[in-house]
């Protein structure tokens, strides 16, 4: 089959043939249809995580169960499937206690890989998943059935932008309705955040960009108000909007540091930040303790929404099937695999939502 290989950080995907081995006891053999270019895919690639090489990355796909492999019974052969990176154990700590995400259970990406390259050499089974390939091998717990109908490219949004985003204020933060919410950031990750938000009924979300055309988009997706980053009143406006004082949440859903450093400076007293984009590893947020402390604010990280698939996915798609959420105008482009370098340098560019690699 054909995959975008990683072969050197920084440098453009090399598309190669490689080989799949067959799903073993637990793990389940997808034809994938459709997935999408998450950030997490970009900063893996850059090195900015670290990471094994030669590797395949894509983790948010949707597809067709072509086998199973002794042992499950979450899905069968001809179903269609979110493909997620949430590989689960379900019996360490974190599993058990409802936090799949968290799972402590260690998983070698190298050495237990199923992907080998045409020189037969390991190839890394990048985010447990390795979905930009025309085919994956993945534990039984990273998938989960879809509807008949929907389109393969707006599901596998779900499999990580929307879960993500939607799963911090709904799972992890728990907003109340009525509450008061700034976002930061409005790409994929960001408009699922407000659309989140805005089911939960919060009755302000603000969002903060350093794009206009971004800003103008965030109202399609439930914005109430919208702040551009780089006025330099932008927490006098944030103070105004809400009445002269912070607001209860603020989420960040960027990975750029200074969106973390001026997080705070739009938080109520009692209020909660919400850490939810990935940074490359080694920067660090500026706080001053006595301020959190002194204030009682909260600071709480998420990864990947607190999902758990089985009781979250089926919500999102009753929401989606009914009109109250939207995936498909997530979609800003869609490309081949063979175009995954442009489609990559596109999502770099910062004005995509979300560009999808859909495959024949």
């Amino acid at each position: 089959m054909k995959a975008a290989v990683c072969r050197e950080f920084g440098k453009p995907l090399v598309i190669e043939d490689v080989t799949l081995a067959p799903a073993i006891a637990g793990q389940v053999h997808v034809k994938v249809a459709a997935c999408a270019i998450c950030h997490s895919d970009i900063m893996f690639a850059s090195g900015a995580w670290g990471g094994h090489l030669p590797a395949v990355y894509g983790h948010e796909a949707a597809g067709t169960v072509l086998s199973v492999g002794a042992g499950v019974d979450r899905v069968a052969v001809g179903d269609a499937v979110l493909v997620t990176l949430i590989r689960s154990c379900g019996t360490c700590p974190t599993c058990s206690d409802g936090h799949p995400t968290n799972c402590e259970t260690p998983y070698d990406r190298v050495g237990a890989s199923p992907l080998r390259g045409a020189d037969g050499a390991v190839l890394e089974h990048g985010l447990a998943t390795a979905a930009f390939a025309q085919e994956v091998v993945v534990d039984q717990s990273q998938v989960i059935g879809l509807p008949d109908g929907i389109a393969m490219d707006a599901a596998s949004l779900l499999a990580c932008g929307a879960i993500t985003g939607i799963g911090a204020v709904t799972n992890a933060a728990k907003l109340p309705k009525g509450a008061s919410v700034v976002v930061i950031g409005a790409g994929g990750v960001g408009l699922n955040t407000i659309q989140g938000a805005a089911l939960a009924e919060a009755s302000t979300v603000i969002a903060l960009d350093v794009s206009q055309s971004k800003l103008d988009g965030a109202v399609e997706f439930g914005a109430t108000h919208v702040v551009n980053a780089l006025d330099k009143d932008a927490v006098d406006q944030v103070f105004a909007i809400n009445g002269g004082r912070g607001v209860d949440y603020v989420f960040v859903t960027t990975g750029a540091i200074a969106a973390y450093n001026s997080a705070l400076n739009y938080l109520a007293p009692r209020g909660e930040l919400v850490m939810v984009g990935m940074t490359a590893s080694g920067q660090e947020m500026g706080i001053e303790p006595v301020n959190v402390a002194g204030m009682s604010q909260v600071l709480r990280g998420t990864k990947m929404g607190d999902t758990v698939l089985r009781r979250d996915i089926p919500v999102l798609l009753e929401h989606y099937l009914a009109g109250r959420l939207k995936l498909d105008e997530l979609i800003t482009n869609r490309y081949s695999l063979d175009q995954i370098n442009e489609a990559i340098a596109d999502t770099n560019a910062g004005q995509a939502r979300r560009n999808v690699i859909v495959f024949e």
